[in-house]
């Protein structure tokens, strides 16, 4: 309409008669409705072509930009390509940094895994706990751990805490029943004082009877903490039930008493018992150099001592397993704790893969997973739609000799005996009737976890000491790959048949376990009778 209405009015810049400068006003006769719609269509394509003009502009840009990114190798620049990965599966598996491994002259074994990262984690892996224990001094290792960062004999615990905090570093320990750790975190310019840190505590600790008063009652604390950890109650209690009458059953943390009564010289005599160099393993992970720590293990653990008193090598007395159970009822609990397990294979075991891929077939759930009857495990789905449990947890713990394979998991006290039906149907259709999927599956998963739990410098620090204590070597994760890839449906049948069926079960119960089904029943479980 703004055409049609208006008088076309140009401005002619011809020179006026006269000789004047100012333009001549022409007015022109109001257009037609045919020449209106032909200068809306010259209006609307020129309008089109200048927009163009600039979104080629805008990428041509971006391209230089682009490039430019790429000539100058900027950390920013991503691949963003659909679909396409960087690096594969397989290819990362290979790329792992080798784990080198040094021996000095008194047994001790340096190994380390180097990443070229600004950050490492060095620590002493130690082969022994609660399973190196007696009833006596049960709890001794975990007492230790407290007593080793309140000062050594060179640095009070004031100065040893601000040089751990000077380096910004993070320094702990833990106990398990066969190992203990003593570790740090700092940046890896700092190695040489971490080194000189950690064999200071492990060798030099000051052991004063007034810090072990304080002690005390910092491990009895803990020890009414654990107490309320209902989860560790009853694994302890599987222990205590499963390996009844031998170490393994010992409590890492130790009974109370023992925590009460436990002396100065009890410490030392447990140090100079399994402190010895041969069952040390220095590791690091991260920017470190292999010849660098071999030069400080040197420097620092030279002195570390490999003889016995008397030539008395401590030796592993066979913790023989028993079917049994442990019931603790307490009907004012919301939820009843059980767990049921059999004996299971050593850390060394080449049956240990085939079980990593059954438990990994049956999984774990929680009341907060999303996905109810599509959950890709058996049990989880059943868990979902019939309200058996609140979680439920498949865990396998691995020992030098022997282990416990099993389920544990939280329901209310009205659904005990359906879960513990249908946890012990899982296990016997491993032994019966697994599949195709459910092993590809499975491996899919393990693979995926034994990957994702070496996520930083520390997990692989851990996961290098552990390993040299276990099998002399780091394992590396394209081994482990090819292990779990030959395991087969028959492979997990046959493993699963030899360690879960018609084998006597031990299990443990913690709260209103009114409901749970007799031993007897439980037993009568582990079999099918087939025809």
């Amino acid at each position: 309409m703004f055409f049609s209405n208006m008088l076309a009015c140009n401005a002619s810049h011809s020179t006026p008669v006269g000789g004047g400068n100012a333009p001549k006003l022409v007015c022109q006769p109001p257009l037609n409705r045919k020449e209106v719609e032909e200068r809306r269509r010259t209006f609307r394509t020129e309008v089109v072509h200048t927009v163009d003009k600039m979104v080629a502009s805008m990428w041509r840009i971006s391209g230089a930009v682009n490039r430019a990114l790429v000539k100058a190798r900027y950390p920013l620049q991503l691949s963003l390509r659909r679909g396409q990965a960087s690096v594969s599966y397989a290819q990362s598996l290979l790329g792992v940094s080798e784990t080198r491994l040094t021996t000095l002259s008194n047994g001790l074994r340096i190994a380390s895994e180097e990443t070229n990262q600004a950050t490492c984690t060095v620590g002493l892996w130690i082969g022994c706990g609660s399973r190196y224990e007696s009833e006596k001094n049960n709890g001794a290792g975990f007492f230790l751990e407290h007593m080793a960062f309140k000062g050594t004999k060179k640095h009070p615990q004031s100065a040893l805490e601000q040089a751990v905090e000077s380096m910004g570093a993070h320094l702990s320990a833990y106990t398990s029943r066969e190992h203990t750790a003593y570790y740090m975190k700092t940046l890896a310019k700092d190695l040489p004082k971490a080194v000189e840190l950690l064999a200071e505590v492990v060798q030099s600790s000051s052991l004063s009877e007034a810090e072990m008063e304080q002690q005390r009652n910092v491990v009895l604390r803990e020890l009414e903490e654990v107490e309320g950890s209902l989860q560790d109650v009853c694994l302890d209690l599987l222990h205590a039930t499963a390996f009844q009458g031998t170490p393994l059953g010992h409590s890492v943390l130790g009974p109370s008493v023992n925590a009460r009564t436990l002396t100065r010289n009890d410490l030392v005599e447990y140090i100079n018992s399994h402190y010895k160099a041969p069952r040390m393993v220095l590791a690091t992970a991260g920017g470190v150099n292999h010849d660098d720590l071999v030069a400080l293990a040197k420097q620092h653990f030279s002195g570390v001592s490999f003889e016995y008193e008397g030539d008395a090598v401590p030796v592993l007395s066979p913790c023989r397993f028993t079917g049994s159970e442990i019931r603790m009822r307490d009907d004012a609990m919301p939820l009843a704790h059980v767990a049921i397990a059999v004996e299971g294979a050593g850390a060394a075991s080449p049956d240990i893969v085939p079980l990593m891929v059954a438990n990994s077939i049956i999984g774990s759930y929680d009341i907060t997973f999303g996905g109810g009857k599509n959950l890709s495990s058996r049990l989880a789905r059943l868990a979902a739609e019939l309200n058996l449990c609140h979680s439920f947890q498949a865990f396998h713990s691995s020992y030098s000799d022997t282990g416990l394979l099993g389920i544990y998991f939280v329901t209310d006290k009205h659904k005990i005996e359906d879960m513990m039906h249908w946890a012990q149907n899982a296990w016997m259709n491993l032994c019966t009737t697994v599949t195709e999927s459910d092993v590809a599956r499975a491996k899919n998963a393990l693979k995926a976890s034994l990957v994702g739990q070496l996520n930083g410098t520390t997990p692989v620090c851990d996961d290098i000491g552990r390993h040299i204590l276990n099998y002399g070597r780091r394992i590396p994760l394209a081994e482990w790959d090819a292990r779990i890839e030959a395991v087969t449906p028959r492979i997990v049948r046959d493993v699963c048949s030899k360690y879960i069926y018609d084998k006597c079960p031990a299990v443990s119960a913690v709260g209103p376990v009114e409901q749970l089904p007799d031993y007897n029943r439980m037993r009568s479980a582990m079999y099918w009778l087939r025809f």
